[in-house]
């Protein structure tokens, strides 16, 4: 069993962001290169663009088991749909239900808000996260191709779950 904490505090998104260093550059080096991981990690994973991102209205939270910080995600509403900008289990503790227990918890929230559905992008090569996705009822309903600076791109798959 995890437990969900929500983080608000200068020291909780430094400690987000370092998890996140961690888990970006294990799971995403081989999927986008070195250079595009450092470029959004400092753009988007950095405990400042974090903080930045909660001020703008992004509600965060830490995924906690046992005592140890194992994951997070990040979720603000759009009109009648939850958007989830970010979900990022350890990679000691995937395939053993934590991810599932956290998404659970945001669709228990996305229907607390009265939302219709859940969305996310996914990078299109990100195949173990994508068929995770798929077993947890999301549907991959389009693309996305973003420009992010520097030289480089997003190449998502938008996806969404009915609430």
């Amino acid at each position: 069993m995890i437990n969900i904490i929500a983080a608000s505090t200068k020291q909780q998104f430094k400690d987000i962001a370092s998890l996140a260093n961690t888990i970006w550059r294990e799971h995403y080096t081989p999927i986008i290169g070195i250079e595009q991981v450092d470029y959004m990690i400092e753009k988007y994973q950095s405990s400042g663009a974090m903080y930045v991102q909660f001020i703008d209205g992004y509600e965060y939270f830490m995924i906690y088991y046992q005592s140890e910080l194992i994951g997070y995600f990040s979720m603000k509403k759009r009109k009648d749909s939850l958007f989830l900008s970010k979900i990022y289990i350890a990679k000691d503790f995937r395939g053993q239900g934590f991810g599932k227990q956290a998404m659970d918890f945001v669709s228990k929230q996305a229907k607390n808000l009265k939302c219709k559905s859940v969305t996310l992008g996914v990078n299109k090569y990100n195949t173990n996260s994508i068929e995770a996705y798929k077993k947890m009822g999301f549907k991959i309903i389009g693309e996305m191709v973003t420009d992010i600076g520097n030289g480089f791109i997003m190449d998502d798959y938008k996806m969404e779950k009915i609430i």
